[in-house]
């Protein structure tokens, strides 16, 4: 029997991908993402800031893959419509869902100007939405069926991401070692870049921790496919090892 393949489909949003103003790094993190998660990204569309087009692509790639992700559009300005797009596209109205407002009010009581209402726009979801965690800006990605809508920024894409590793059926099942190094995320970058680059089967998180007066990380390797977590695994441990820096398989 033929495993099934699960499949993705991702639009991007806004005028600045557009008019190249904003050069794109979303797509090639997210198809990265969702091939160690076992799904296949097999179309990308990127629209501009325009609610009927975005409803378009919307309604084609959810009703024609298993998932759909969006990216960029769920700010606070009013310009940024995909909650709204999405609303429109599933025919629910748009609602201020109250846990993502007591995120924002957490997040903002002790910046200037507080939670305002452009900032409580970031609240808004589809009726009937889920909550993706952003633990880079407070505000919250948005889950609602088969769409997740994430944010524009890379880098808060990529924490909305690691937030739902390993919770999409995919077409195997991810497995994952960790290794723990007493030493600062920063000074390994390099060697967690070359070893994932390395093994395009494999994913890398690093999550740092600063314990006992001392700063470390610990490395969670993540793959569908046993022999490719392990030679990645490998791989990280020697180029440690290779660099003077101690590790601790299994993680700290």
């Amino acid at each position: 029997m033929t495993e099934r393949i699960y499949t993705a489909g991702l639009v991007v949003i806004g005028d600045e991908i557009l008019s190249g103003r904003t050069h794109d790094k979303n797509i090639a993190q997210i198809a990265s993402w969702l091939q160690v998660q076992g799904i296949r990204l097999s179309e990308v569309r990127v629209v501009p800031d325009v609610i009927e087009r975005i409803v378009e692509a919307v309604n084609a790639l959810r009703e024609g893959y298993d998932y759909l992700f969006t990216t960029g559009g769920i700010g606070p300005t009013h310009d940024d419509i995909t909650v709204d797009a999405v609303a429109e596209a599933l025919g629910v109205p748009v609602v201020v869902h109250p846990q993502a407002r007591a995120i924002l009010e957490r997040y903002y009581a002790d910046k200037p100007g507080g939670l305002t209402e452009a900032r409580l726009r970031m609240a808004r979801v589809p009726e009937g939405a889920e909550l993706i965690p952003n633990r880079m800006s407070g505000a919250p990605g948005i889950k609602l069926g088969n769409i997740h809508l994430m944010a524009g920024v890379p880098h808060i894409t990529a924490g909305m991401l690691d937030a739902l590793t390993g919770t999409l059926e995919g077409g195997a099942p991810l497995l994952s070692e960790t290794v723990g190094c007493w030493t600062p995320e920063s000074e390994v970058a390099d060697i967690l870049r070359q070893v994932e680059q390395a093994h395009d089967q494999c994913q890398i998180g690093s999550y740092p921790f600063f314990r006992e007066g001392r700063v470390g990380a610990n490395f969670v390797v993540r793959s569908t496919s046993e022999d490719e977590l392990r030679s990645c695994v490998d791989s990280l441990c020697d180029g440690l090892a290779t660099a003077g820096f101690d590790f601790t398989p299994g993680g700290i």
